[in-house]
């Protein structure tokens, strides 16, 4: 009798296959109940996107809205510069300039004689170094050269250069002070009739003084009673200027140097002003100290 061979592994078990219980149905008592849910919330759901749609739609503006715009407005809009801007930005760069006939040493009896009777009139600093620019006709034929500085700081100068055909000459000061700040140049290119200007110096010696007016008109010609010179392609201007200004500023209200103050038209013997002052545009003045023009 063969004994049969049998495997080490026990039989798999048969799985067990659950029953399937219908679901019962929901009575209809509990269908009515859900429907009388589900309207009220989409009303709600319906409400909201009006309630949404309206509240993003503009509003009519009032008079307080138009009034806060415009308060707002001219808040943030940066203000206009004035004359005394102007005057704030160059007076630190104008120097008094006097033109005296004695030689004699700082001191002397001949020196202080010759102070009575100076040539008064104004310059400018331009460069870092103190090179100041000023009419020819103020220093002409003076054998001494004395300018005073914004803060009182007084120097004998040199002329070393001069431009007779604009009225110019250059200055080299001694000795300058210590926060000398040379003033801004601008072209005058762009430069309009009827745009501001503003003129900085020492009328009959009394200064700094400042006046203010109007480009009157371009490309002028004058004839210098001083040196009985023709000079061309002037500024004309309306800023108050009289003897004593000349070689002073002429500058734009953001205090940027447009022309060098040359003289004024006036058909009396009084030399005072009637309205109409010219100066020499900045190029010219500039190319007087070997600038590169604009």
């Amino acid at each position: 009798m063969r004994r049969g061979v049998y495997s080490a592994s026990k039989p798999a078990a048969r799985p067990q296959v659950p029953a399937v219980v219908a679901a019962k149905p929901a009575p209809p008592s509990e269908k009515r109940n859900w429907r009388r849910l589900a309207l009220p919330a989409g009303a709600l759901v319906l409400l909201a996107a009006c309630a949404a749609l309206w509240s993003s739609q503009p509003r009519p503006l009032t008079q307080d809205d138009v009034n806060a715009l415009l308060q707002s407005a001219l808040e943030k809009r940066p203000p206009q510069p004035t004359a005394a801007d102007a005057y704030d930005v160059i007076r630190p760069s104008v120097v008094l300039v006097r033109g005296m006939p004695d030689d004699g040493e700082e001191g002397t009896k001949g020196m202080a004689e010759g102070k009575a009777d100076v040539q008064k009139g104004t310059g400018v600093v331009i460069l870092e170094n103190g090179t100041i620019l000023t009419n020819l006709h103020v220093v002409a034929g003076a054998k001494r050269i004395h300018v005073v500085f914004f803060d009182g700081h007084e120097s004998e100068a040199e002329m070393i250069g001069q431009r007779p055909e604009h009225d110019l000459a250059v200055l080299q000061p001694k000795s300058t002070p210590d926060d000398l700040v040379p003033a801004t140049m601008r072209s005058t290119n762009g430069l309009r009739v009827g745009e501001a200007v503003v003129a900085v110096g020492f009328p009959f010696g009394i200064g700094p003084s400042t006046s203010a007016g109007v480009v009157s008109g371009l490309k002028r010609e004058y004839v210098s009673p001083e040196g009985k010179r023709l000079l061309t392609n002037l500024i004309q201007f309306d800023a108050a200027v009289n003897p004593g200004n000349s070689g002073g500023p002429l500058v734009t209200l953001d205090g940027e140097v447009v022309g060098i103050v040359t003289g004024l038209l006036n058909p009396t013997e009084q030399r005072v002003f009637v309205g109409i002052g010219f100066a020499v545009p900045i190029e010219n003045a500039a190319s007087a100290v070997g600038l590169s023009p604009f």
